[in-house]
């Protein structure tokens, strides 16, 4: 490189880091669309969030399905004993699948319900501007995602669920927890899955997760709206604040709404359960309830509710706030009050 080169290099990075002059980057965020924006806010926030609470919601799977060796464990015990087993990996197993499936659902979720919100503002000014809006416009937005989405979700639940001794310790004359044939991985599941049962077993457990989901997705963006009206304008950036605010917001929605989706797990791996549990098919949301609670107990309508508990805190709080300072970064208006604003 010559002198010139070097100068005009050094000069390019001078102006990019002490901004004195507009930079190409800058340029360029600014004529993205905002729903783009809003896609790719919502997607990294959702991956960040899931990533750092996949250890907990690795075990919480195994305690809703009841997995053979889990089920009687505490979240200490079952913690160590999925480390004895399968090492560091075995906390990340089937989190690779849940990054791809909470990236496009993220995006979604998040970017739809700003486009429901816009959309019920300009067509229905009766019902205002407040939380019924935000109840609304989540709740949709909930749904939405997760029509898109089930099929990721469906791969990642049976990858968590099937466990295996990693580190070649002996457990009961045999390698494996469950003697199950393993799935190497997302693709593998969604073929087989298909193979064995068409487009419709892609989508098995859909009912419960719907029914889950819209009110779910509502009071959480409804809960976290109204919280976030209450913090004083000075205080609106502050990410103490925006954790505190997005952590109730999750704990109260998932309270309310977990009975189903211990349902819906245990839709979706019914054909790996040991034959002793086999057989047993819920025609629908109503009558996995009522199975469950006849079959297994009241009690496994909230089994790994604690842990959901431990999880949600920094899980929802992490991805909403991580969502609004994406936003910031990224440039997306405040969001309106009224009129919709231009998506490019």
């Amino acid at each position: 490189m010559d002198s010139s080169q070097g100068s005009t290099l050094q000069s390019n990075v001078t102006r990019f880091t002490d901004g004195s002059s507009p930079s190409t980057e800058a340029k360029y965020i600014d004529n993205v669309p905002v729903y783009v924006k809003e896609l790719i806010a919502g997607g990294a926030a959702g991956a960040f969030a899931k990533t750092a609470v996949a250890p907990l919601e690795r075990i919480k799977i195994l305690l809703q399905t009841r997995n053979q060796g889990f089920h009687s464990l505490g979240i200490c015990q079952s913690l160590k004993k999925l480390l004895k087993y399968e090492g560091v990996a075995g906390f990340y197993k089937g989190n690779g699948a849940s990054v791809l499936r909470i990236v496009p659902y993220a995006a979604l979720h998040f970017m739809t319900y700003e486009r429901y919100r816009l959309w019920i503002l300009d067509n229905y000014s009766g019902l205002g501007t407040g939380p019924v809006v935000d109840l609304l416009a989540g709740s949709a937005a909930g749904g939405t995602a997760v029509l898109f989405t089930y099929p990721l979700d469906l791969a990642r639940t049976k990858l968590a669920y099937q466990t295996s001794d990693t580190r070649g310790t002996v457990l009961q004359g045999t390698r494996q927890i469950n003697a199950f044939p393993a799935y190497s991985g997302i693709r593998n599941v969604i073929e087989r899955v298909y193979i064995e049962g068409g487009v419709c077993s892609l989508y098995r457990g859909i009912g419960p997760t719907l029914f889950g989901i819209l009110p779910y997705a509502g009071l959480k963006f409804y809960i976290y709206e109204e919280l976030k009206r209450h913090v004083p304008e000075e205080h609106q950036t502050s990410i103490l604040l925006l954790l505190s605010c997005g952590a109730l917001a999750g704990l109260f929605g998932q309270t309310l709404t977990y009975p189903l989706d211990v349902v819906r797990r245990q839709m979706q791996i019914e054909h790996l359960l040991p034959s002793s549990q086999g057989g047993v098919r819920y025609r629908n949301t109503l009558d996995g309830l009522v199975s469950i609670v006849s079959t297994q107990g009241w009690r496994q309508l909230f089994a790994g509710l604690s842990i959901n508990y431990i999880k949600i805190v920094p899980s929802v709080a992490i991805g909403f706030t991580a969502y609004d300072t994406m936003k910031t970064w990224l440039g997306i208006p405040p969001r309106q009050k009224s009129k919709a604003i231009s998506t490019s």
